[in-house]
């Protein structure tokens, strides 16, 4: 039987002013996969907090690596 560790990570703007950029929030999660390697990615799931300062979105990011 075939298998493997999937792996993740969730990341956000910084709070704040800007915190609901989704623009902003997927180049700085496409920097963060690049910066990972040669990974695979199996899913991305986006997430949106209200906050006192707004909405606050976040993705989590599913991946394994392509040597796994």
């Amino acid at each position: 039987m075939e298998s493997w560790t999937l792996k993740h990570f969730s990341q956000s703007n910084p709070a704040g002013t800007g915190q609901d950029d989704v623009p902003a929030l997927l180049r700085r999660v496409a920097d963060s996969i690049e910066a990972l390697g040669s990974v695979e990615v199996q899913d991305l799931v986006m997430h949106t907090e209200i906050t006192a300062d707004g909405d606050w979105p976040s993705l989590t990011v599913y991946f394994h690596g392509t040597e796994d």
